[in-house]
């Protein structure tokens, strides 16, 4: 079968928890079909000619991104329509036109867009059989019950109806959508009840991939994984290094935490203890040195690659409600869930203190990866659909 991927990020390499995705379901597809991937070059140094996408795709085409500017003049004129305005401000005819003229040129048994990024780009395939893959509207639920105002809840407010309104229309020319959770399946239902093709294929990792990178770790290391330019990372390190950090040093004074990703110059409230990296390239050996994974995420929506990642590579994870929301991870058999300053400084002290707890954390969550978070096992279930929506 011939299909037509559509990705916004240039899946190589795959260094967040999108890439992952994008590159992990072409790795699987490649293995039964032929793949041509159109891309957005989310990086400088974007390669259509790749040998590692060459491996998997007949063909790349790598094309410009729109990045979202909030205080451009399209995306001020969006306030004035009924489409979101991150949708009026990076709709890219570029794309567009290369998306029509490509799907033209060869017959195409299915289109698979990846993200709302590219699912807006419908119109240029319409009439080929097309998946949804990776929505996810839970982002705005959780900055609607965060916002730190009601001018700015009323304008969250505003954007996800929306964001209904456009999904209500949009959802009908795909025969299926992907979410990547129970949680997530449950808010496109409400949001569009008329739409009912929503299959949960959860985010995962390859374990393979992870295989001969467990070490020993460094007692007393914590790591914190993530880019600040997705806001909700920031948030989570304001509120961790403001409000936890200092606590847990006044118990564990030679603790030290690792923040990965790119920082983005935005500021946090102390550093002290705290090694910044910026971007990079693999996360994995820093993953795998460290002696507890936080992830204390407020807003977001979606699941945590960061945490599939750490139990994959033996590193036990503390997280929040939000942080963990959405995997068939259970409290004190695969993590420690902690949501408020208190419980998050008692949570760590206690792995940091207890061996025997590191160890049966470790354990119950390399389990549950390698039970429902890997693609070896996951993969037939996304082919499955495949075909399905391939063949009505």
């Amino acid at each position: 079968m011939r299909i037509f991927f559509l990705s916004g990020w240039y899946p190589y390499p795959p260094n967040n928890g999108s890439k992952l995705r994008v590159y992990n379901l072409l790795r699987g597809l490649a293995a039964h079909h032929q793949v041509d991937l159109i891309t957005l070059a989310d990086q400088p140094d974007a390669d259509p000619k790749a040998p590692e996408l060459a491996a998997l795709c007949r063909t790349t085409q790598v094309l410009p991104v729109k990045l979202y500017q909030p205080n451009g003049l399209r995306a001020l004129l969006g306030f004035f329509s009924p489409t979101p305005r991150s949708i009026v401000d990076t709709f890219s005819p570029q794309m567009f036109q290369t998306v029509s003229k490509t799907i033209h040129q060869e017959p195409i048994d299915l289109v698979i867009a990846s993200e709302l990024t590219t699912a807006i780009y419908w119109q240029a395939f319409s009439g080929t059989p097309a998946l949804f893959d990776d929505l996810e509207i839970g982002v705005f639920e959780s900055q609607i019950a965060a916002a730190p105002s009601s001018l700015r809840r009323l304008r969250y407010q505003l954007t996800q109806v929306k964001q209904r309104h456009y999904l209500s229309r949009l959802l009908p020319h795909f025969q299926a959508c992907t979410v990547v959770s129970e949680q997530e399946r449950a808010l496109v239902r409400r949001a569009v009840p008329s739409y009912a093709a929503i299959e949960v294929i959860p985010n995962c990792v390859n374990l393979d991939d992870y295989q001969g990178l467990r070490v020993m770790p460094e007692p007393g290391t914590l790591i914190f994984t993530g880019s600040f330019r997705y806001f909700a990372n920031h948030d989570a390190m304001v509120w961790f290094l403001g409000q936890v950090y200092p606590r847990i040093q006044a118990q564990a004074p030679d603790v030290h935490l690792t923040i990965t990703g790119d920082h983005a110059n935005l500021p946090l409230p102390c550093t002290e203890g705290v090694t910044l990296t910026g971007f990079v390239e693999d996360v994995r050996p820093l993953i795998a040195t460290a002696w507890i994974s936080v992830v204390p995420l407020r807003l977001g929506g979606g699941t945590r690659l960061k945490i599939l990642e750490a139990m994959a590579l033996g590193t036990p994870v503390i997280a929040t409600s939000k942080g963990a929301e959405g995997l068939e991870a259970q409290q004190e058999e695969h993590l420690l869930i902690a949501d408020t300053p208190e419980a998050f400084v008692e949570a760590v002290v206690r792995v940091l203190k207890e061996p025997e707890l590191r160890r049966r954390l470790t354990d119950n969550a390399y389990q549950l990866v390698r039970d429902k978070y890997d693609w070896a096992v996951v993969m037939p279930r996304f082919l499955n659909l495949v075909e399905r929506v391939a063949h009505g």
